[in-house]
């Protein structure tokens, strides 16, 4: 494929200067080609592909939707992280689904979906087994979609166990956007993480099915590569099992050309029946999810805006508007319509150049910042758009970002249980949950706050402002982080350690 145009790690959320590199290998070498990438960033047809991703862009994710559609119930690989629970329209994990659908239904959803929500660029099959398992179906469906959807991005999620069988047939469908779940590269701790592998009739258990299984990911991940197809990498993330060899797997995702490294903290609850969950491995916390993540800073582009979706998720990320769609409320006969989506699409054109002249003059503030002021973790409420525009009470995940005189990073995000704002009620038993959510940040920035969660939060050290609203997000953190008192002193409170 020849070498790719890559962006030098001080490039971050398009607020600090870029330094282009090249990667022989034609992946992905530092942080900001990937997730964070620009239109400056990367060759023409990679842009293309990623601009309107929301997985794949940090940008997109604020503007754009994505769907999936729950066609391949099949699996050939047993996780102890995973059990497929069916029908659990509450739950927000990876491989829950409240209903399956035959391709025939998925086309209807699909079109559905996308006549009902303009944002909606990227159709994706997760499972909610493998995508691959199950590869008649789901290739079945995007051939149907494609005939009435053209205009829709296809991606798929997968093992890798099955995929080096489907490489060209992934090129001929124009599927440009693959994800692999690959977590380890060293069969013995690959052992640790499944509990066995089903292949060509036969099941392998231990060290044997991890080895097999770690084969033919990276098989199928350098087939992609060569096809020009870009592929995220997500990574489970187990302490004591592979958190201190996720560096190993990172620098393998690089060498292979892997164009974004997802790590995926463990969600381990003995209600969701998982191994891990009923054998009481903890999953790991923010800050050490962040640690790990600064770790990695030069390898492959790190992707900090995944929500570990379900496999039937609708709407933006962050949010699941699948109970809207189910198909007991999609008509049976549905015609296309374009023009919602193509004005939208020419409305996000307009937002994403008004953001980067903000981005510029933010730029422009953070350079009077002092070079010796301490690094600050800011949480800002948001509903989408790149924009501060959602109430305190009605979010359930907080945005994070680390700010200092050289710029603005997306760090990742913090949930919350549920809102604090229930049909006009306030939830006071949830403040502990919000104060650990916010453990590490010195300053909310948000759309607006009731007086009483503000004092609550200022009473903890925090600062609270409702100065930003609507404004868009890196550089409304630029432009207060800047303000500080005029002379960029701590913040009343104090400073607290940044461990986000």
């Amino acid at each position: 494929m020849g070498s790719r145009q890559v962006i030098a790690l001080d490039c971050i959320a398009g607020l600090s200067s870029t330094q282009p590199t090249t990667d022989k290998t034609g992946g992905c070498a530092s942080g900001s080609c990937g997730a964070s990438a620009g239109p400056a960033d990367v060759p023409a047809d990679v842009w293309n592909k990623i601009k309107d991703h929301p997985c794949y862009s940090e940008e997109a994710h604020h503007f754009f939707a994505r769907m999936h559609v729950a066609v391949a119930p099949a699996c050939n690989i047993q996780c102890n992280y995973c059990n497929r629970k069916f029908d659990c329209a509450n739950e927000s994990r990876p491989g829950v689904v409240s209903e399956r659908l035959s391709p025939e239904e998925a086309v209807r959803k699909v079109v559905a979906v996308a006549n009902a929500v303009p944002q909606l660029s990227v159709l994706g099959i997760a499972g909610p087994g493998d995508s691959l398992a199950d590869w008649r179906k789901t290739f079945e469906t995007f051939e149907r979609v494609n005939a009435v959807l053209p205009d829709l991005k296809f991606c798929l999620s997968t093992n890798g166990l099955a995929l080096p069988d489907h490489l060209d047939a992934l090129s001929r469908l124009n599927i440009d956007h693959v994800t692999i779940t690959l977590n380890a590269v060293d069969p013995d701790i690959g052992a640790g993480l499944y509990a066995w592998v089903a292949f060509r009739g036969k099941r392998y258990t231990g060290r044997d099915a991890a080895a097999l299984l770690l084969e033919r990911q990276l098989e199928g991940l350098e087939g992609l590569v060569s096809r020009g197809i870009l592929v995220k990498i997500n990574s489970v993330m187990v302490p004591g099992i592979n958190d201190e060899h996720l560096p190993e797997v990172n620098r393998v995702v690089r060498e292979k050309g892997g164009f974004l490294h997802n790590i995926m903290p463990l969600i381990s609850d003995p209600a969701h029946g998982t191994a891990f969950g009923l054998s009481g491995q903890r999953g790991p916390t923010p800050a050490e999810v962040k640690a790990l993540q600064d770790r990695l800073g030069g390898g492959a582009g790190l992707m900090k805006h995944c929500r570990q979706c379900r496999a039937d998720a609708v709407g933006l990320l962050g949010e699941d508007r699948g109970q809207e769609f189910t198909m007991d409320k999609v008509p049976e006969t549905l015609h296309v319509e374009t023009t919602r989506r193509e004005d939208y699409r020419a409305f996000v054109e307009q937002e994403r150049a008004d953001r980067r002249a903000a981005v510029e003059q933010a730029a422009a503030d953070l350079a009077q910042a002092e070079p010796d002021v301490p690094a600050c973790l800011v949480a800002v409420t948001t509903r989408g758009g790149g924009r501060i525009n959602a109430h305190f009470g009605k979010v359930t995940e907080f945005q994070i970002y680390e700010v200092d005189a050289a710029g603005v990073r997306f760090v990742g995000l913090r949930r919350l249980p549920d809102r604090y704002c229930l049909g006009g009620f306030s939830r006071e038993g949830a403040m502990p949950e919000i104060l650990a959510a916010l453990d590490g940040v010195q300053a909310v920035l948000t759309a607006k706050i009731g007086d009483g969660p503000r004092r609550r939060l200022e009473e903890a050290g925090l600062v609270i402002s409702e100065a930003e609203a609507l404004d868009y997000i890196e550089p409304a953190i630029g432009r207060w982080y800047a303000g500080w008192h005029g002379g960029l002193a701590a913040p009343a409170g104090g400073v607290r350690q940044a461990t986000a």
